[in-house]
């Protein structure tokens, strides 16, 4: 891959902007990679990867707006690019959600810029990449023992502060938000709903 027209097109999404800035530029150096748009949010980067297009998308996890596994899904529902995201908090569960994402790549954020550069390569080849030591954690995690409803009200709860507020997100009466979420506090042996949220999250089961 030497000439222009045979480059990965890839975006990149990270909101830290020294991160994100060192990616472009080492990555940039690949004889055949092109940096094709940057984002520093979930939300911009699946506008931006609906008009560029790019082949590969790095998406970083923990982004404000829409996280990684939320931009990958709002990309893929309008593209079909390769999709790899890059996490400094590699929780089990959230192995388990990329890949119910169809992700093609999960690596840590201390994978040096060679190495993220031979594992777009592969992931741009078709190939799927999880970092072993991911993987092997994951492997022995807990299954999650929340239903989607009671996951979805706990997600809330850590943006949203009165269960009203995450009825009305989530188009529900304020009664079944609070079953919902009884019922989750008394699976994880939590004293609150923010405790359960708190945990799912380290889970990574939101």
């Amino acid at each position: 891959m030497n000439d222009q027209t045979s480059k990965i097109r890839l975006l990149i999404a990270d909101d830290e902007h020294l991160i994100r800035g060192a990616l472009e530029a080492l990555l940039g150096l690949e004889p055949d990679i092109e940096v094709v748009a940057s984002a520093d949010n979930g939300v911009t980067a699946a506008e931006l990867a609906r008009e560029v297009q790019p082949d590969i998308c790095l998406l970083d996890l923990e982004m404000p707006q829409a996280d990684g596994l939320d931009a990958a899904k709002a990309i893929l529902e309008h593209g079909s690019p390769r999709i790899i995201i890059v996490t400094r908090h590699a929780r089990p569960g959230v192995l388990r959600r990329a890949l119910a994402e169809q992700v093609a790549g999960f690596v840590p954020k201390s994978t040096p810029a060679g190495e993220l550069a031979n594992v777009i390569r592969d992931v741009a080849a078709g190939k799927r990449y999880i970092d072993p030591e991911i993987a092997a954690a994951a492997l022995t995690a807990e299954r999650c023992p929340l239903t989607d409803r009671e996951l979805d009200a706990l997600r809330s709860s850590r943006s949203t502060k009165s269960v009203q507020e995450i009825a009305e997100q989530l188009f529900l009466s304020p009664g079944t938000v609070r079953n919902y979420l009884s019922s989750a506090m008394a699976k994880l042996g939590a004293s609150s709903r923010h405790e359960a949220a708190d945990q799912a999250w380290q889970q990574g089961w939101i």
